[in-house]
């Protein structure tokens, strides 16, 4: 028995979201084919096709964008079987270079989040549990040396890795991280400053006890949880705020509609700091990525 725990970035080019978001959702071994199954029927039912079939993948910037919601409020909710061939011949006409029709663009937009929102009854149906760390766009990176040490590995991902080591330590089971793969330079730099986390330090080595330091790197587009993961991260940018610590602006469209499912999903338990226990959660906000945090 074990945990996965499938992760992806957003907001990492610095551009429009307010945050830089690593992480996803973890989900039990024996969880695994059933969701990625149920995930399938889902894509089907709301396209009628596999995106990967058109060169396309589901992404949460092009499930939820601004556009994707203006044009499903086009026109009203159009019935299953219309709007699955509507979004097909979108599709196809994607491939050819034309332009899709209103009525295409209306159905696709349609199509585009009721893929959101079943993404989230599935995980919720599966007993995932979202854990992500949050760090606010702009956040200053001091100069090297500092984060060449195994101690200073970020600690958004600290954190995140910490979440994670409650989990499994509660659930008394090994867990694996799962990873979006981005440019294998930097993928292996990341890969050696875990080990040295893992192996170098206190807490890694009493972390390496549930969590597997080597990480596994798949590309997105042929791995579907994946993909989900970054339809999470992508909801918990622009979606999810914890008052005393997350300020930025949120996009009301996503908040209202997600931001409950996150707050419902989000991991709670205990952590403990070798002298006493505290209340702990999946989601966590670092606005600095090396200091200490009293």
């Amino acid at each position: 028995m074990a945990w996965l725990l499938f992760m992806d970035e957003s907001g990492h080019s610095h551009k429009e979201l307010p945050y830089e978001v690593r992480g996803g959702f973890a989900l039990a071994d024996t969880q695994l084919w059933p969701f990625v199954q149920d995930v399938l029927r889902l894509e089907l039912a709301c396209f009628g096709a596999r995106l990967a079939d058109y060169k396309s993948e589901v992404k949460g910037m092009k499930l939820l964008s601004k556009d994707r919601f203006e044009h499903a409020a086009q026109l009203p909710e159009i019935e299953a079987s219309k709007r699955q061939h509507l979004c097909r011949a979108l599709l196809q006409a994607g491939l050819e270079k034309r332009p899709p029709t209103r009525e295409q663009l209306t159905a696709y937009g349609q199509a585009s989040l009721g893929m959101a929102d079943g993404i989230f009854v599935l995980l919720e149906r599966h007993k995932a549990i979202i854990l992500a760390s949050a760090v606010p766009r702009g956040t200053a990176k001091p100069p090297p040396p500092v984060p060449a040490a195994p101690e200073n590995l970020r600690k958004d991902h600290v954190f995140l890795l910490e979440r994670f080591f409650y989990l499994l330590e509660r659930e008394r089971q090994m867990g694996l991280l799962v990873m979006d793969e981005v440019e294998k330079t930097e993928d292996r730099r990341f890969v050696q400053r875990l080990h040295d986390y893992f192996v170098k330090t206190g807490p890694g080595r009493e972390r390496s006890r549930w969590i597997v330091p080597s990480p596994f790197f798949v590309a997105s587009d042929m791995a579907l949880p994946v993909q989900v993961a970054d339809v999470v991260i992508y909801a918990l940018n622009w979606g999810y705020r914890h008052p005393a610590e997350m300020t930025a602006p949120t996009r009301p469209e996503i908040e209202s509609r997600f931001g409950p499912w996150i707050e419902k999903l989000k991991w709670r338990g205990d952590g403990y700091d070798g002298v006493r226990t505290y209340k702990s959660f999946g989601i966590v906000c670092v606005p600095d990525l090396y200091t200490s945090r009293k």
